[in-house]
């Protein structure tokens, strides 16, 4: 009787284990480790501040398509100035188990929170166009903001030497606006000691808001007396406030006014006489260089830079991208000749 259960056990296992092994050859029936397969998609993350302003929503889009080029994906959100909702939706990102995160900071130091999220996560970060503050960032591509201003602060004091000056600047809580600052200043402050040019009036503009720099800008005529000659705002809605408001006064075209972003409607304006100059960022080139670090940081690749920028915690390794001064004179061999822009765009279909 004992011989015939151990007979009938001993049948069951062997057809148990012939069933768990069923085509795979004998030698490799119980691998050793996990075989190697073809290497998955990277997945990367983009937070983004804001998509309200024609800028963004170019880089979005130019950013999806640099990214999916490289055979990667990634999944896009936007706070829309709400620093809540941007560290809600990195988590979730970070949650869904993407490779990197690329982040538009609205709050230079609120996003420093979601650069610690992520590293608690084995995520590395990416800093877009804007540094994060006080975080241990991976690594920040931007344009040279400071570049930036120098430009802006130069077209305007080639054409107002001497004179009263207004300085409308963009939100606080994004560290380009500063930068962007310093560069006006390292120009200006020279013809300041001078008393060459006097500062009547430097105001920041919360979130960018044209309403707000329109707002600021009539202030700014109503404390001088309209005697004003000339402005530089930190970027172009708020020029686009500022012109709104010399406009009222039946000053626009009159007094020169600086922009940065080259967006269509500064382009505009800038052809129609009412805004003197903007500053071209390629934001094309941003977005490729953006682009291939993450998927090659994702895959766990060294990159190296040659400039850093402290962020008031460490010096984090940089890439910044040359801007470029846009005037009336040279619109076509910048903004139209990238494909930035169309010469029916920004001249009209009759003019072009």
């Amino acid at each position: 009787m004992n011989k015939k259960i151990h007979l009938a056990l001993f049948l069951f296992i062997s057809l148990l284990l012939a069933a768990c092994t069923a085509g795979v050859p004998a030698s490799k029936a119980v691998p050793e480790k996990t075989p190697v397969v073809d290497e998955e998609t990277i997945k990367i993350g983009f937070s983004m501040d804001t998509l309200k302003e024609e800028r963004w929503l170019k880089d979005q889009a130019l950013f999806k398509e640099a990214i999916e080029d490289l055979g990667a994906e990634v999944e896009i959100v936007a706070a829309n100035g709400d620093d809540a909702l941007q560290l809600t939706q990195a988590e979730t990102l970070i949650q869904q188990g993407i490779d990197l995160l690329v982040i538009v900071p609205h709050n230079a130091e609120a996003t420093a929170a979601i650069v610690h999220t992520a590293h608690r996560a084995g995520i590395q970060v990416i800093a877009y166009d804007r540094l994060v503050k006080n975080a241990d960032i991976d690594l920040y591509v931007s344009f040279d903001n400071e570049r930036v201003g120098e430009m802006q602060a130069t077209a305007i004091l080639d054409l107002v030497p001497k004179g009263n000056y207004v300085y409308i600047g963009g939100a606080t809580t994004d560290n380009n606006v500063h930068l962007i600052k310093k560069g006006v200043f390292n120009v200006l402050q020279p013809a300041i000691d001078r008393g060459d040019i006097k500062i009547v009036y430097d105001q920041w503009t919360e979130d960018w808001s044209p309403e707000k720099a329109f707002l600021n800008m009539t202030e700014a005529l109503a404390a001088n007396n309209n005697q004003i000659d000339a402005v530089i705002a930190a970027n172009d809605a708020t020029a686009g406030g500022v012109i709104q408001a010399l406009e009222a006064q039946g000053l626009a075209g009159e007094i020169p006014v600086a922009g940065q972003d080259a967006e269509l409607a500064a382009a505009q304006r800038i052809v129609g006489g009412t805004q003197t100059m903007t500053v071209y960022k390629p934001i094309q080139t941003l977005t490729k260089q953006a682009a291939a670090l993450a998927v090659r940081m994702a895959r766990g690749e060294t990159v190296t830079t040659v400039r850093s920028v402290n962020n008031g915690k460490i010096d984090v390794p940089s890439i910044l991208l040359a801007p470029i001064p846009v005037t009336a004179e040279n619109m076509r061999d910048t903004v139209i000749a990238d494909g930035f822009h169309t010469g029916t765009d920004v001249y009209g279909a009759a003019n072009e």
